[in-house]
């Protein structure tokens, strides 16, 4: 059996086509693994905003008891607001 020019021409084209599936095949997964850990780093930032959040608040509350009044009354209550809105997906 002889190997012809053509025979060889068709498995290039073969095994261009493998390797170019199997790129795409690789691209895609790379980009679920990236979104996946991208989900868990959000969720982390999520969690330590909130404590931020809380941490602001009663600095605040607190600097009202001890009655700082004026830009600190102002600033509790756009805080407040904004939590609360924020709580109920509002803004």
């Amino acid at each position: 059996m002889t190997i012809t020019a053509d025979q060889i021409n068709n498995l290039a084209k073969l095994g261009a086509s493998l390797i170019f599936l199997g790129g795409i095949i690789l691209a895609v997964y790379k980009f679920y693994v990236g979104s996946k850990g991208q989900g868990e780093q959000i969720k982390q930032i999520k969690a330590e905003q909130t404590l931020i959040c809380y941490g602001v608040l009663c600095c605040l509350e607190g600097l009202k008891e001890q009655g700082c009044n004026g830009p600190v009354t102002e600033a509790l209550q756009k805080f407040k607001k904004h939590l609360n809105m924020a709580a109920h997906d509002q803004e």
